[in-house]
């Protein structure tokens, strides 16, 4: 397990785990990030991840992205 920071560009990934107070899990949650979903990385932007969820477009901040484990 390694968090979604870690993850290659373009290869989908699995959602093990997410970290973080109840809060942060809210809030990852609403935008798609569910344990057994999948996410793919699109490309790093000054620290931000821009990722494919549930066949959205999402960009999270590098905290929240190192709370997601693949």
């Amino acid at each position: 397990m390694m968090p979604l920071t870690l993850a290659d560009t373009g290869e989908e990934n699995i959602i093990k785990k997410i970290g973080g107070n109840p809060d942060t899990k809210k809030f990852l949650e609403n935008l798609g990030f569910v344990a057994g979903g999948t996410v793919t990385v699109i490309s790093e932007i000054g620290g931000n991840v821009i990722v494919n969820v549930k066949d959205s477009r999402v960009a999270v901040s590098k905290e929240m992205a190192c709370k997601i484990m693949v």
